[in-house]
Formats: structure tokens, sequence, C-alpha cells
């Protein structure tokens, strides 16, 4: 048994994706990950119990979900996309018998360090060796300065180890820079401290911590672009439909846009403002996008999402859409390859530290396919033109290797992308789903 775990640890898993083709029919993509991490933390410490449906069974949030039950929450599923999660209230965690292995997921490392910074218990957050390589101290620093006992690795690196028993005061935050998951942090531990906490962000990020609070019973007042909660607080559970994720859907919105012939359904997609930026893009590039049946499910606005193929214009992308479209950014950067003219993204200096640099490695991966494209410090140059066929790294990177999945439709020879198993953490069957849709591709260990 044991040689076959050290078999399957070093199992390596290649995309072999065939030139051409054209997207069609009608799809689900996964449910959204930042929802369904969400959905797990604030059902664990409401009281009572939560049901939650289309949750994504990815194992980024699969590690949120083991996580809270290695602390005590009793967790049923999940099954079909269905979990029961039987709340323990705010102070109802336990000490968990080990450091808390969070894999790939930023967003669970982040988010949790707010929610465990005012616990009674010691805890460490640990991860993957490319977690283990994205910057903390943007989480850690605000969290000292509201008495939490916080410290890390050298260089502000993971793993995270947390001190309990901190009283923890609310604060005022602005945020040095626009980021969804530093703002969380700091509202969740303000969850737990005493008085009111602020953040204050530079450029609206999307807001779905805001909206699920509310939901559970704990009112986020927002200003402007001041998003305050009073502590110390409580949740009382509710119920949560996880729509699917627009970070997934928008492989297929670029795919459909680029290869001819194309008319895709997306299906109950979730459109929440501050996550459309990928929408507002590819539109201003010429893309043939339509939203249909519009509505709302659990707090969040949702659609079904038609998109025909088109022919897309470079464009100078408004910095004020970037951080509404920061996860879209690798597929977005296809687009600019397919486009006609030139295409300047500024303002993305987010992108060198996700879970690559993905400047630089989409970049890199453009030119292995012939595309005139250069890094810049905060985004990227991209002439349109042809892509070729070839053989691109993705870096683990679940975003680039379905970014470069994308890219064959309108390549001049197959593409080969390397080191692809992460995309099981943000969309479980890529492949399959895909192929289904018209893309011609296998998946090789």
């Amino acid at each position: 048994m044991a040689s076959v775990s050290l078999w399957q640890e070093f199992l390596i898993m290649k995309f072999i994706v065939n030139n051409g083709g054209k997207l069609a029919g009608s799809i689900r993509v996964p449910g959204d990950k930042s929802i369904s991490h969400r959905s797990i933390m604030f059902g664990s410490i409401a009281r009572g119990t939560s049901h939650i449906s289309g949750f994504l069974e990815g194992e980024d949030s699969l590690n949120t979900l083991r996580a809270f039950q290695a602390m005590g929450v009793s967790i049923e599923g999940p099954e079909q996309g269905r979990v029961v999660i039987h709340g323990v209230g705010m102070r109802g965690l336990r000490q968990p018998a080990q450091a808390l292995d969070l894999g790939n997921s930023g967003t669970s490392m982040r988010l949790l360090a707010g929610l465990l910074a005012g616990q009674g218990f010691d805890v460490e957050l640990s991860g993957d060796a490319s977690l283990s390589r994205r910057p903390m101290e943007r989480v850690t620093r605000p969290l000292a300065s509201m008495g939490a006992r916080v410290s890390t690795a050298e260089g502000g690196r993971p793993p995270l180890r947390i001190s309990g028993g901190a009283d923890l005061q609310g604060i005022e935050y602005t945020l040095p820079m626009a980021s969804a998951q530093v703002k969380s942090c700091v509202l969740l531990a303000g969850l737990y401290a005493s008085g009111k906490t602020c953040v204050t962000e530079p450029a609206p990020t999307r807001d779905h911590t805001e909206r699920m609070l509310n939901a559970f019973g704990c009112p986020v007042d927002r200003a402007g672009a001041t998003a305050c909660i009073q502590g110390p607080a409580s949740l009382a559970a509710c119920d949560i439909d996880v729509p699917a994720d627009i970070s997934s859907a928008a492989f297929f919105m670029v795919g459909a846009s680029i290869a001819n012939g194309s008319d895709i359904l997306l299906q109950h997609v979730g459109i929440n403002p501050t996550r459309t930026g990928v929408i507002d893009i590819l539109r201003l590039m010429g893309a043939d996008i339509e939203l249909l049946n519009e509505t709302e499910a659990g707090g969040e606005p949702v659609a079904d999402i038609r998109v025909r193929s088109a022919p897309l214009k470079g464009i100078h992308v408004p910095e004020e859409l970037v951080p509404l479209a920061i996860d879209e950014f690798p597929v977005i950067f296809v687009a600019a390859a397919c486009a006609d003219g030139e295409t300047v993204v500024t303002g993305a200096a987010e992108l060198r530290v996700k879970e690559s640099d993905r400047i630089q490695v989409m970049a890199d991966g453009l030119q292995a396919l012939g595309v005139d494209a250069r890094a810049t410090d905060d985004g990227m140059v991209i002439q349109g033109g042809e892509i070729s066929g070839g053989s691109v790294h993705s870096h683990d990177d679940h975003r680039i290797a379905m970014a470069f999945s994308i890219a064959a439709l309108r390549a001049q020879g197959v593409i080969t992308v390397d080191d692809c198993e992460n995309v099981n953490t943000s969309f479980p069957d890529f492949v399959g789903l895909a192929a289904s849709a018209g893309l011609s591709m296998r998946a090789d260990d």
C-alpha cells in the first residue's frame, strides 16, 4: 500500500489538446469556490444546522471542509454538491490534533487566519509547496494591530502559527491594495473583537463575505468603500445555494468567443457585480455575451450566460476592472492573443503572488506558442496574432493549465500542458466537461 501511495504522489498529469474545433451546447460548470469556502466557515461557527447545495467538490474547498471537521464540527457530505453543517457556535471550535493542511488554498489560509485569531486555542496553518511561497504578511499585519498573536515562517510565508486567547480589538484598516481575502480576514477577526471593525478598500473587490454574513444574521454596514462589522457577533444557521463559478465559466466564455461557429449556454452562473469584470472586459473587446434568466439565489445574483463567437479587438483594459477580474486574467490573456491589435493590461501586480507568478508564467507560455507577449511589472502587453502548437508548463497553477487548454481552439497545432493535477482544486472533471462542449483533449499521467 505504501508503494502505491508513493507512486500516486509522484504522478504528473498533462493535458494534450488538439487544435481547432468549436464550443456548443448547454453546460453547468462547478459551484463557486469563494462561496463554497465561506459557506463551510460560516455554517461551522453558526448556531444550528445549515444546508448547502451546489457546493464545489474541488480540493481547495474540501480542504476547508476537512479543517473544520478537524476542529470538531460535524459535517455531512458532500454528496452531489449537498452538505449539511451542524454548527457549533462562535466559541465551539476545538483545538485540532495537528496542523491544518490547507493544500493549495490561499483563500482558506487567509480567511481562517482571521476567523481563528480570536479562538482560545493554538493552531498552525500549513499548505503545499505552492501555498508555502505565498505572502501572508498582508493578513498578519492587520491582525497584529487588532491584538492577535500570529507568526509566520521566514519572509512572511506559511506556515502560520496562531496563539489562542488573544483579546482582539476592533480597528479601522485601509487596504494597501485591493484584496477580498485580506478584507475578509480582517472582518472575520472582527466577529471576535470588541468594538467596531472597519475595512476600506482602494477599489471594489468581491463582496461574498459581506453578503453571506448578512444571510447568517450578522449585519455588515457598507458606506462607499468601507465595510464595518460590530463585534463580538454571532451567526445563525441558514441555507445557501452556491451558483456556478464565474471564474470557471470564464474559460468557456473566452473559448466560445475565439472559436468560429461557437454558441454555448452556461447555466446558473453567479454574476455578483464584484466578479463580472471578465464579462465587461470581453465585451469591450467585442465579445457577444448575453445574460438570460437573471434571478437571485441565496443572496447572490445569477444568470444563464450565452456566448457566441465574435471577432475580438485589442484594448487597454481599464484599471478599475482589474480587481473585478483578477482570477480570470490567465484566460483573458488568451483572448488578447487571439484579438486584432494590441492589448495592454496594467494595475495587475497582484497576479504575481497567486498560485504562480501568473504574469510571467502566462507571458512565457504565450511566447512558447509564438505569441508576441511582453510581461511588465504590473501586467502585460500582447500583440494579437496566430497561436502555434507546442508545449507549455502550468507551474502547478490550475488556471494557467485551463487557460492554455482553451488556447488550442485557435492554435495551429496540438498544445501540451504539463503539471495539470492542480486543476482539481477548482474544477473537478474539467477535461470531461470541456470535451462534452467540443474541446478535443485528454489527460495523461
